[in-house]
């Protein structure tokens, strides 16, 4: 990987790196419909090519053998395949649940039970933590504090 240029390719062809995200069906994976899941977050795959879209993105193609499958990734959805990875319960956009309080300074700020947003997981961090956005606010929690707002439609990452 290339770490100090970020306005260029940061990995190379051959590359050993992992999905952070879910990849699924945008419509340009043929034979699949839209939004079915195609890679699974944490999946290690090999860059087989380098390119662009609109000009000012850089996608690399990512061929997962073991799914028999070639996706375009973005760089922010990639990390080297030898980095460390720590699983995540919840991706990007899940919708969560508050299992207690949350507050400062003895302040409740988002009440048990208030459903937020995932924005960002934070993997570098033991216990892994999240950016959820509530209604009026955005707080970082840890993973423990939150379940999924739809346990019927949720899926555990490991299946």
């Amino acid at each position: 990987m290339i770490e100090d240029r970020f306005d260029a390719e940061r990995f190379d062809f051959g590359e050993a790196v992992r999905v952070t995200r879910n990849v699924r069906n945008d419509g340009t994976y043929p034979g699949r419909e839209v939004g079915d899941l195609l890679i699974r977050r944490g999946s290690v795959g090999h860059v087989i090519e380098v390119g662009t879209f609109l000009q000012d993105q850089i996608i690399y193609t990512v061929h997962f053998l073991e799914q028999g499958r070639m996706v375009g990734c973005r760089a922010e959805e990639l990390i080297p395949a030898d980095a460390p990875w720590n699983p995540s319960r919840f991706e990007f956009r899940d919708k969560v649940l508050c299992r207690l309080d949350l507050g400062i300074n003895g302040e409740v700020l988002v009440a048990k039970g208030s459903e937020g947003e995932i924005l960002k997981v934070l993997r570098e961090l033991e216990p892994l933590q999240y950016h959820v956005r509530f209604p009026g606010r955005t707080l970082q929690v840890p993973e423990a504090a939150l379940e999924p707002a739809d346990p019927a439609n949720f899926r555990e990452p490991e299946e």
